[in-house]
């Protein structure tokens, strides 16, 4: 699976698109596109450090913020749209951290490899979930995925001034942000 498509300001898209749930938030001027994995070590270990950047960078209305799914991991689709699936029912970033960090703690869980056990997950942690056709924003993934040409997780995309600028690994991608402060 791969996945592109430039990100289109909230009001252009049409009315089904406007009710899917797509992990973008805030209006600043700057866009920051983070490509990650749940199963990716090296993405769970720079979500800590990164979080509270983005929700500082956020809070001041620096960024727009894009957070995709790369299916580096044969279960990364099932992780991404139950990801989807609690945004439905609620979206707004702090929501979209509390899930990201839930889905990849559930990863060290050999056995977190299914529809149930990730809805048992959900309902012992109080996320509510809606389950929707989830496709169309997966395509927009990758649409996204394509156009930035991602290899890696981590990997972060800024666009700034009409100039784009991708990072990939923690210790780049959370330097990267620390300058848009």
């Amino acid at each position: 699976m791969a996945m592109m498509l430039s990100i289109l300001p909230a009001s252009s898209l049409c009315a089904r698109e406007q009710k899917m749930p797509f992990p973008a938030y805030g209006t600043g001027p700057i866009q920051v596109l983070i490509y990650s994995n749940y199963f990716c070590p090296p993405c769970r270990a720079m979500e800590p450090e990164a979080e509270p950047v983005l929700h500082d960078l956020l809070k001041r209305n620096t960024v727009t913020l894009t957070l995709i799914d790369v299916p580096y991991h044969r279960l990364t689709p099932l992780y991404a749209k139950y990801f989807l699936y609690a945004l439905k029912a609620k979206n707004n970033p702090d929501h979209a951290f509390h899930i990201r960090n839930v889905l990849m703690a559930a990863t060290a869980d050999k056995e977190m490899t299914t529809e149930k056990r990730i809805e048992k997950l959900f309902q012992s942690k109080g996320i509510p979930y809606t389950v929707f056709d989830a496709k169309p924003v997966f395509d927009r993934y990758n649409a996204l995925i394509k156009e930035d040409h991602i290899n890696a997780t981590p990997t972060c995309v800024i666009i700034k001034n009409g100039k784009k600028e991708s990072f990939v690994g923690g210790p780049d991608i959370i330097a990267a942000l620390k300058r848009l402060l």
